[in-house]
């Protein structure tokens, strides 16, 4: 009875460890807010698991720039999202404080400005990945492949419905 006492506690404890940012979402045990966006640094990133490498890789990421969010952290590892919705655990080296986009739904136009009726510079594929500049309220500054443009923040995953920043 008192070891099953014990596992329970050691259980509760590395419980409550992973999961402590759950309950504060405002800050992560980087300082950083939890959750927020990242990229992925290159293009073999393993994901685990768990939060270390005793823990089996389920997934390895094939694609750098890919956006992922983060929405948990322990130690040096960082729980993440991918655009699909698959969760698991890479290493916070694996990670870029870059941010990013992935165009989602259908093929979707990079405008010039601000305004649905604002010159098209470019036609995005579904899937395709750009680099995230900044966010107004509603429209994103983005870059794919050089081209600088304008998105809705519906038209792509990778930024937060209220978020704004330069």
């Amino acid at each position: 009875m008192l070891l099953l006492i014990a596992c329970l506690l050691i259980a509760s404890i590395a419980h409550a460890a992973i999961n402590e940012n759950e309950t504060d979402a405002s800050k992560g045990i980087s300082g950083l807010p939890v959750p927020r966006f990242a990229s992925l640094r290159s293009n073999d990133v393993n994901m685990r698991t768990g939060p270390g490498t005793r823990y089996p890789i389920e997934w390895v990421f094939t694609h750098q720039g890919l956006p992922v969010e983060i929405t948990a952290e322990y130690e040096i590892w960082r729980r993440v999202r991918d655009p699909e919705g698959a969760e698991g655990w890479v290493h916070k080296s694996a990670l870029s404080g870059k941010r990013a986009a992935i165009i989602t739904g259908v093929i979707r136009d990079l405008r010039g400005d601000k305004d649905d009726k604002a010159l098209v510079l470019a036609h995005l594929e579904v899937g395709s990945t750009g680099q995230l500049t900044s966010c107004a309220k509603d429209w994103c500054k983005l870059k794919f492949n050089g081209i600088k443009g304008y998105l809705r923040k519906t038209d792509f995953w990778g930024a937060y419905p209220n978020e704004v920043f330069d």
